[in-house]
């Protein structure tokens, strides 16, 4: 018998002797499939391709909680798989008919909306049809901390690529955005980078500085690239050996258009002018042009009034397509060999070339306020946009750039203050007021650090008893060296400067208690105290005032706050929400100097406003008849407010309006301005003289 007899009939022996054999040699599939099911490890089939499971034992069952293996195979696995998810299979299919590898991480499957962590284990198996599959063998991952789960969801779901590779080179771990762009799986630290010079750079580096960000040319799957690489020495958690973490991002655009990277870099973004950055260098370029060639060159400063306004009211998108509408304006007035650029914000310059003998040397300036006289639509709604400008001539303004912008901003904050004239040539004045201005801001600061202000209070009288019913707070400043200053000679500088909102805190402290101490004196009348516009925009004011009686003791409903016309206008954003919270708190709402502004019925109506205080530029008008007070009189009868008569000087003004329903007035007629303990000896006496 030959040698080849004698093995095959072991190789039969052996086969019967097996238990998961049949007699007829075949394998017992039931008996194989029983085993699998008793394993307490998943295990699963995935078909890549169709994106559903094909095969599963019972623990893989109870896993993806199947009530059997038609159902789990009739799910879906696609129809909620992520891009990542399908992009990391995806890998897995090619790695596996590449390579005879397999892979362990930690996945979060969702069965019916429940999580379940697993740790798997990957690895390839051919299909019937030869297709490549994915063998999984999972079980339940149980260290499950909050922060291990999601890190492991956020590396495969990041479009940054994160990779760790030993100190030797050899890849340890790539996320899915890393497997994706890598070209090979052995693919060494060292082949990622073209320039190997570079790399033995970085290594060096690293040997001195645990991390270091650069940007390198990379293979990538999709050819070469430019990643901007950050490596950082750190430890395999696995083996604890020294290791390298890498994050990378892909600029290849940026690094290969070096024009497009000088543009954003000299350019701003949203309106597409040159920007600050870039605008030195063109402006010196301008400067030369008109020196060489005898012409005129303008720089012009230009603000738009109303953007806080639309940005605070419209919203952001609104200030955005309002400053591109402008720039676009702007970009269309100008000449070819002008400049236009935006300094940030809502202002602009324009630098404009012109000949000496041009009729108008405010022409061009002129030309910008008119194409912006008419409404524009912002947001699908017309809004008019306002224009300030300011402007400085080369050479008679100016013979180097910087003198030019700062005169020309000089120019600007006037015409900011103008009401008419809103294009405004830098004049030598200006530069004395603004260092004027700005001496008086650091003697402002000084004073609120020593607390050098008073309050003066001025009586408001009955026009029919003549005795005292209230009074007005008014700011002084008592000053070291210049004696009382007066708050018309201040407060516009503490107003331009943002100082009125600390200075406004103490006022409103001070009244309330004042207020608060005139109660216990049994003498208290009703206070009011000015609140300026810019005091209302202070997002902090509202909740500072409703502090006030709690921290003070002071009853809100004996304080008045005097507002002017322009919060009603729409100048302040949140107005009416803001004055509705001070009416809730208690306070009452008067308008300040009616009259002078432009506030109608329909303004007023809407807002809780509980009393007007006429300005005494219409005590004049009593002389002629009155028709003017007689209608503000009507009208706050129409909102059911009081009414209070400012600048009275003569009894015939104080008859007048008591006869016609004012009941109230303020002026020299009664008494001036007085400081407080003098305020508070007079409501003494006027006690005394009613107890006789």
């Amino acid at each position: 018998m030959s040698d080849l007899s004698q093995t095959q009939r072991a190789t039969e022996k052996r086969k019967a002797s097996l238990p998961f054999t049949l007699d007829d040699g075949r394998v017992d599939q039931e008996l194989i499939f029983s085993i699998y099911d008793r394993l307490d490890t998943g295990i699963w089939i995935f078909d890549f391709d169709e994106k559903c499971i094909v095969w599963a034992n019972r623990k893989a069952l109870e896993i993806t909680d199947a009530e059997s293996l038609e159902e789990l195979r009739a799910r879906d696995m696609g129809s909620d798989m992520s891009h990542s998810v399908e992009q990391r299979l995806r890998q897995y299919q090619q790695d596996f008919t590449k390579h005879d590898v397999s892979f362990s991480e930690i996945w979060t499957l969702y069965p019916n909306g429940k999580a379940q962590v697993l740790q798997v284990v990957m690895s390839g198996i051919r299909l019937n049809d030869g297709r490549m599959a994915l063998l999984c063998e999972g079980r339940p991952h149980h260290e499950q901390q909050p922060e291990t789960l999601r890190s492991a969801e956020a590396l495969m779901h990041t479009t940054v690529m994160i990779s760790l590779f030993s100190e030797d080179g050899q890849p340890l771990y790539r996320n899915t955005a890393a497997r994706a762009a890598c070209t090979d799986l052995a693919c060494t630290l060292w082949d990622h980078f073209i320039d190997q010079v570079l790399a033995k750079n970085v290594m060096g580096v690293l040997t001195e500085k645990a991390t270091t960000k650069f940007v390198a040319e990379v293979r990538t799957s999709d050819g070469l690239r430019w990643h901007e690489i950050t490596i950082r020495r750190c430890h395999d958690a696995v083996t604890g050996k020294p290791a390298f973490l890498l994050s990378e991002i892909d600029v290849t655009e940026l690094h290969q258009t070096k024009e497009r990277a000088q543009y954003l870099a000299s350019h701003d973004a949203l309106t597409g002018l040159s920007n600050r950055t870039y605008l030195k260098e063109r402006l010196s370029h301008v400067r030369q042009t008109a020196k060489d060639n005898n012409l005129i060159a303008t720089l012009y400063l230009v603000d738009l009034d109303d953007f806080k306004m639309v940005n605070d009211t419209l919203g952001h998108a609104a200030g955005d397509h309002l400053l591109q509408l402008v720039a676009s304006k702007l970009k269309d007035l100008a000449g070819n060999n002008d400049i236009v650029a935006r300094l940030g914000g809502d202002e602009f310059l324009i630098c404009h070339l012109s000949s000496p003998e041009s009729p108008r040397p405010d022409w061009f300036g002129q030309a910008l306020l008119q194409a912006f006289t008419s409404p524009h639509l912002i947001e699908g709604k017309p809004r008019h946009v306002g224009l300030s400008i300011g402007y400085a001539h080369y050479p008679a303004d100016g013979t180097d750039i910087d003198q030019l912008m700062r005169h020309a901003d000089l120019a600007l904050y006037q015409a900011k203050s103008e009401r008419k004239n809103k294009c405004v040539r830098y004049k030598e004045f200006m530069r004395k007021l603004r260092d004027k201005h700005m001496s008086l801001k650091k003697d402002l600061e000084r004073a609120i650090r020593e607390n050098e202000f008073l309050l003066y209070y001025q009586p408001i009288a009955c026009t029919r008893t003549q005795r005292v019913v209230g009074a007005e707070a008014l700011l002084r400043w008592q000053h070291p060296e210049k004696g009382l200053v007066s708050p018309d000679d201040f407060v516009p500088v503490a107003e331009e400067t943002g100082l009125i909102n600390e200075i406004g805190t103490w006022v409103s402290r001070n009244v309330a208690y004042m207020q608060s101490g005139l109660k216990l004196l049994n003498v208290s009348v009703p206070l009011s105290m000015n609140v300026s516009p810019k005091q209302l925009s202070d997002p902090t004011f509202v909740a500072r005032m409703q502090s006030l009686p709690k921290e003070t003791g002071c009853n809100a409903n004996d304080i008045s706050l005097e507002i002017t016309e322009s919060v009603l206008l729409g100048d302040i954003p949140h107005a009416y929400e803001s004055l509705t919270k001070l009416k809730a708190a208690g306070y009452r709402i008067v308008i300040d100097d009616f009259g002078t502004g432009y506030s109608n019925l329909a303004y007023l109506h809407n807002y809780p406003i509980d009393g007007i205080k006429i300005d005494r530029m219409f005590m004049n008008d009593i002389a002629t008849g009155g028709a003017i007070v007689k209608l503000i009189l009507s009208l706050a009868s129409a909102l059911d407010a009081s009414v209070v008569a400012e600048g009275v000087e003569t009894v015939e003004q104080r008859a007048w309006l008591s006869e016609n329903g004012c009941n109230r007035f303020q002026g020299f007629l009664y008494s001036k301005p007085v400081p407080e303990q003098q305020f508070i000896d007079m409501l003494q006496a006027q006690v005394r003289v009613a107890a006789m």
